[in-house]
């Protein structure tokens, strides 16, 4: 018996009903190891030496699969023909070796680009061994994208709070997004006039014919500019005659599209389907693995991750059958059509996708499939066949014709096409497509070289200019794939972690750069512009092309990048906060001072009238605030015209404003309760409210104070062995860490603040080598005497989430609910009620007369 590993379970089932009792197939879930996100993972000291971690999931599949070869007689790595499916393989070979489950036991690498019998069987023919080159491909990409997003984002987070990280291939996708929106936002509108003549031949026939010159000079698009230009124009074509001075009939040829690769289906489905890209490619991945048609588990598309424009020759022959069997011998090419790729830096390795078998038609299919799968199976379907048909046969026809009267002579031109024969086109006659471009037989009617045309009406239209459109998934991915940045595998992702990140938002399909986002890519584009460069990353992925080609050495590839990076890192380091809001101000002077109704300057504050705007970094985030700070306290979000104003104060009823949060937009304010000072954000029952750490005077808390203590608790980190987050916070008895129900004090307020992950380990770690299990948990927020009295109701923090504690009794708090922000008279409703559902009544210290 043989074990086969591949990535999935459903590949896994697939392949297991085509191979039979003599093989297992087990499948690895896609990647078993990963680089622990925590500083030493990469080494450059160590010549760039790597650590990998293995999950509690993927560990129990990897036991899994040893304890199998173990009792194999041999090892086949059958996973997905690619970097990523290759970098699979080499992890499983390398923890099976570490676990001494191969002795001596042959191991075979095995690809195939689709996932049916026959190309399964032929792949286990054809065995080879683990490409060491894409291997280190690989890992020369995972160790660029760790250090970039290691060495990079700790610059981030200290020199621009609120922002999360940079990574090497979305800071890129990002510059684009933003680099659009400056470009929408520096366009200036501009009004044109065009004018068109509705014309009559001498047979009666009328048709259009649209002005091109004027006075012997050809027209551009915007040189009429005025209503009383157009105005003069019409005026001179009404009063004059008008000759055809040519006809020309031009027969032209349309060829079809290649097939699909990655970037050109996602393209596709997002304009056609309104897919996202992921969606696509999670439908795509369900057509690869296999669905059960006709009693048959088979594979109905090839693989889905690919920048190759060819099918294979067996392929080739099957849609030519194809295209015979359904259109006819007339829309068949003398010889198969061969296609090669304009994408930058494409690796033409794998096919196109394409179906398994032509004859499976989208509506022999239909039925077996959901309606995401079959619209996406009908469009690859439709597709690949349309690319070995015959071209489309148009015949465009153009007149020219000349007015002339007053002496002065003008130019218009009629066109029209007409489709002689659809080639192609008939693969998409029964639905409008893209690639078909629906070719209206635009017909003119019968028209003489040098006859007399009459005149019936001229008409002049007024356009406006146009800024370029934002970004959709599909163009930005064509942009990507045109610039040579990232690869078929990374375009879903690298949108999603932009929107993730909430650097990106989406609306009707158009990706819009957020106020985080716009400021990631100026401090990027300020300070580290080599490593935002389309250029730079582009050529860095042509380096990745050769190592993969076995023609570079990844390590060098490695020491080249580092050198001039960690260079340019540590010049950032040194500066100073003051540089970096001076290139932001100026980078971001659209988003952050927008033009003012009364004319005049945006950077005036408008609250104090003296004050200079400028974007202020709090320990949180960026927001726009006052020069005069602390006598003006006027702040407003990033991209908000307005901000908060005099008003607002009286509103208070004396609370003192200490600005609003740049996020939400609510007030900030800092009151006096019944149990000392707060800071509050907003109104209401759902008000955040956070009381005043020992050793904080009122009197000294500002707008950066009260945000930081609004936002508390603050993540540090996942905890490296657990995976769970470490969260700081202060509570009844002081500043503390949080990690898997277990406290740890730490020694001053500030450090709740500016903990790192590194210590926040090993202050816990400490915390556990000392003990201290069983006792009752420490109270996270202490709300003062319960009104009927019999002791304090305090907020803590148990083994099942926190609860209000009074006395013996304990009331869980509603999930969701922040326990920071649970006041007394929240508590004193959840302790009544769960004394009355237990029995219990709540400790009285009196009676109640």
């Amino acid at each position: 018996m043989n074990v086969v590993v591949v990535e999935s379970p459903a590949k896994a089932k697939t392949i297991n009903k085509y191979l039979g009792k003599d093989y297992k197939v087990l499948a690895s879930y896609g990647h078993v190891r990963d680089l622990p996100p925590k500083d030493g993972s990469v080494r450059p000291d160590e010549d760039f030496a790597m650590s990998w971690a293995v999950d509690n999931a993927s560990a129990k599949r990897l036991n899994e699969i040893a304890r199998a070869v173990k009792e194999a007689d041999g090892l086949i790595l059958a996973t997905d023909p690619d970097r990523e499916g290759e970098a699979i393989s080499w992890h499983v070979l390398e923890v099976l070796r570490q676990k001494r489950a191969l002795k001596d036991k042959p191991v075979r690498r095995v690809v195939f680009n689709a996932i049916t019998k026959q190309a399964v069987l032929d792949a286990l023919k054809n065995p080879r061994d683990v490409d060491a080159p894409l291997v280190e491909a690989y890992l020369t990409r995972r160790a660029l994208d760790y250090l970039v997003g290691f060495t990079l984002s700790p610059v981030l987070w200290r020199k621009l709070p609120g922002a999360r990280s940079a990574g090497r291939v979305q800071s890129v996708a990002l510059r684009l997004v933003c680099d659009r929106e400056a470009e929408i936002e520096r366009f200036v509108r501009e009004d044109y006039w065009q004018i068109a003549a509705q014309l009559r031949t001498p047979r009666d026939d009328g048709f259009e014919a649209r002005l091109t010159a004027l006075d012997g000079k050809k027209l551009q698009k915007l040189d009429i500019k005025s209503q009383e230009e157009a105005d003069g124009i019409k005026a001179m074509l009404e009063a004059a005659t008008f000759r055809v001075l040519s006809v020309e009939a031009k027969p032209t040829r349309r060829n079809p599209a290649p097939p699909f690769t990655t970037s050109t289906l996602q393209q596709a489905a997002s304009s056609r389907l309104g897919f996202s890209a992921s969606r696509t490619m999670q439908v795509a991945q369900r057509l690869y693995e296999g669905i059960d048609v006709g009693g048959e588990t088979a594979g109905l598309i090839t693989y889905m991750r690919t920048d190759g424009v060819q099918m294979a020759p067996e392929a080739l022959d099957a849609a030519r059958r194809a295209i015979g069997d359904t259109f006819g011998a007339r829309y068949l090419p003398e010889k198969p059509r061969h296609y090669s790729t304009k994408a930058k830096n494409a690796q033409e390795a794998h096919e196109a996708i394409r179906p398994t078998d032509f004859t499976r038609t989208p509506d022999s299919v239909r039925g077996k499939l959901d309606p995401d799968q079959a619209r996406l199976y009908e469009m690859i379907w439709k597709r690949a066949v349309a690319s070995q048909m015959q071209a489309a046969e148009i015949e465009r026809t153009t007149v020219e014709i000349e007015a002339a009267g007053d002496g002065r002579n003008a130019g218009l031109r009629a066109t029209g096409s007409v489709v002689r024969f659809d080639g192609f086109l008939a693969a998409y006659t029964e639905h409008k497509d893209e690639d078909a471009e629906d070719e209206e037989n635009r017909r003119l009617p019968e028209i003489h070289d040098g006859e007399t045309l009459a005149r019936e009406t001229v008409t002049t239209t007024k356009h406006t200019t146009e800024p370029p459109p934002r970004y959709t998934e599909a163009s930005l991915i064509r942009k990507m794939e045109e610039l040579g940045i990232g690869r078929p595998s990374t375009y879903a992702a690298t949108l999603k972690t932009l929107v993730d990140r909430d650097y990106v938002s989406i609306d009707k399909r158009r990706l819009t750069p957020q106020a985080k986002g716009r400021l990631v890519t100026a401090f990027l584009e300020s300070f580290f512009d080599r490593y935002v460069e389309y250029d730079f990353t582009a050529d860095l992925e042509e380096k990745l092309d050769r190592v993969s080609d076995g023609k570079l050495s990844w390590k060098e590839v490695l020491r080249d990048f580092w050198r001039d990076f960690s260079g340019a890192v540590d010049d950032i380091k040194e500066l100073r906060v003051a540089d970096v809001l001076d290139a932001l101000n100026e980078e971001l002077a659209p988003l952050v001072f927008p033009p003012r109704e009364d004319g005049g300057d945006p950077r005036t504050c408008p609250r104090c009238g003296e004050g200079k705007l400028s974007i202020k970094l709090g320990r949180y985030g960026a927001f726009v605030g006052c020069s005069n700070y602390p006598d003006c306290g006027f702040t407003r979000q990033l991209g908000e015209a307005g901000g908060d104003n005099e008003a607002l104060e009286a509103a208070n009823d004396g609370n003192k404003p200490l600005g609003s949060d740049p996020h939400t937009g609510e007030e900030i304010t800092l009151r006096s309760g019944r149990f000392g000072p707060y800071v509050q954000r907003g109104e209401g029952k759902e008000a955040k409210r956070s009381s005043l750490p020992r050793g904080w005077k009122p009197e000294e808390i500002d707008h950066e104070k009260a945000l930081a203590l609004l936002s508390l608790p603050r993540d540090v980190g996942q905890h490296p062995e657990t995976g769970k987050m470490i969260s700081a916070g202060i509570g009844r008895y002081g500043p503390f860490l949080l990690h898997d129900g277990s406290y740890a004090n730490l020694e001053t307020v500030e450090d709740v603040f500016t903990v790192g992950l590194n210590r926040a380990v090993s202050v816990i770690a400490e915390k556990k080598s000392k003990g201290g299990r069983g006792r009752t948990p420490a109270a996270l927020k202490d709300l003062g005497p319960h009104p009927d009295g019999g002791g304090n109701v305090t907020v803590r923090d148990g083994r099942y989430g926190p609860y209000v504690n009074h006395g013996k009794v304990n009331a869980t708090l509603p999930k969701g609910k922040d326990p920071e922000g649970v006041t007394m008279d929240e508590a004193v409703e959840l302790i009544a009620a769960k004394a009355a559902k237990g029995g219990k009544k709540p400790a009285r210290g009196r009676k109640k007369g």
